[in-house]
């Protein structure tokens, strides 16, 4: 649950601060008119997302069960791949975001271009919806995140997200918002790097790659990773407890790569 609360919360807030800014501009410009453009470019995003959502489910289990498992594989490269560039990318555009989307939303105002500003809002939910359904999906599969366990944490993030930029929006100047995006975005990184370890492990048991050596050490007589607490390190750190030579080489290669970048892109973002 705390996995999920995480995702929605971050991704949320990532969303939803795009939206309040583009409600906060369009009131400075004394045009709240083309308000209802972005609340139905949020609606249409929020409603699309769900979809890919539910495809996602429909397509999984559609499929037999060998094919499942490279399903499963893609899913969890693909889930690693796409929330790490994000990560990157959002350190990057931290500082101009706010600049650049008011320079659109003012074009689009002074041209009357409604599909445009609906777009806009659109596209600013789905992208946080689509990388929220990859790590549903991917926690899933990879540590067995019930439906119910899914669906609280993800409500629960959802309105804590939306109370946070309504306060943000109405003065709240004091929230240390970068710094937030910024250790967040680090624990996401730790998170997809379980994910690509948990990956690698997929596909030494579908023997697309070699297992090297099948178990480096074996600690599950202090914490399983399957146990009540090793499951929950497993949603959230990609925890193994017995895991393979090349399982563990891949997790350390990920992580000490994310981590350098990371660390030099908010370095460089200062």
């Amino acid at each position: 649950m705390l996995a999920s609360f995480l995702i929605t919360f971050r991704e949320g807030l990532e969303a939803f601060l795009i939206v309040g800014i583009i409600l906060s501009y369009l009131g400075k410009l004394k045009v709240p008119q083309y308000n209802k453009y972005i609340y139905v470019g949020v609606g249409l995003g929020i409603i699309i997302s769900l979809i890919i959502a539910y495809i996602f489910q429909v397509v999984f289990y559609g499929l037999e069960e060998h094919y499942q498992h490279y399903l499963m594989i893609f899913i969890l490269l693909f889930a690693t791949i796409v929330l790490s560039y994000m990560v990157i990318w959002m350190a990057n555009q931290s500082k101009q975001i706010k600049g650049d989307m008011e320079d659109n939303i003012k074009e689009l105002v002074s041209t009357g271009n409604i599909i445009g500003m609906v777009f806009l809002a659109f596209l600013a939910v789905l992208r946080e919806g689509f990388e929220s359904v990859l790590f549903f999906s991917s926690l899933s599969i990879d540590a067995g995140l019930t439906l119910e366990d899914g669906l609280i944490g993800a409500v629960i993030g959802l309105v804590l997200s939306i109370v946070l930029v309504y306060a943000l929006m109405k003065g709240a100047k004091n929230i240390p918002l970068k710094a937030f995006f910024k250790y967040t975005g680090l624990l996401i990184l730790i998170i997809a790097g379980g994910l690509f370890g948990s990956s690698v492990s997929m596909m030494q048991a579908s023997d697309m790659i070699p297992v090297m050596v099948q178990e480096v050490y074996n600690i599950s007589y202090i914490l399983d990773d399957r146990g009540v607490f090793g499951t929950f390190l497993r949603a959230l750190f990609g925890y193994n407890s017995s895991p393979t030579l090349l399982h563990l080489l891949s997790w350390g290669f990920y992580m000490i790569i994310a981590i350098s970048l990371w660390k030099k892109t908010y370095a460089y973002a200062k």
